[in-house]
């Protein structure tokens, strides 16, 4: 049993046959997956020898890094939606079913920290009545 071998293969799980579309491009993604699994496989064994850290422990560490950072670009996609399509906006109910939450869930999933992130990132102010820019709110803290 090798640790490292085995974390990769959860990682990086391989096509199986009839999964890829189309089926002549079996061998080429089943090589890329190869690959991958590869090369996940020798930086996770770089990281626990530079480190000093278990193999399955830095990865599940790397595994919730990755989702954190997921849910902070959702969060960032959710305000981008909301704020910054003031005509047209999109639908709560739309933004909700697509992200795996409810529309009050959608309303409260960001702050004016993901909407001054997204208006620093794409070089424009929230257009939105919803959201009142950094200087027009009555901050307390």
């Amino acid at each position: 049993m090798d640790l490292i071998e085995d974390i990769a293969a959860i990682r990086e799980p391989l096509p199986e046959p009839g999964s890829v579309t189309p089926e002549e491009l079996f061998d080429d993604a089943y090589t890329q997956a190869q690959q991958a699994r590869s090369d996940y496989a020798a930086d996770l064994e770089a990281q626990c020898d530079g480190l000093g850290e278990d193999p399955l422990l830095l990865a599940i560490g790397n595994a919730r890094a990755r989702k954190e950072a997921a849910d902070r670009e959702i969060r960032l996609l959710l305000a981008y939606g909301r704020e910054f399509h003031a005509e047209r906006a999109y639908k709560l109910e739309q933004l909700a079913e697509i992200s795996g939450m409810t529309p009050s869930g959608v309303r409260t999933a960001y702050t004016d920290r993901e909407v001054d992130a997204v208006a620093r990132q794409i070089a424009r102010q929230a257009d939105s009545r919803r959201y009142r820019p950094r200087d027009q709110r009555h901050d307390t803290a």
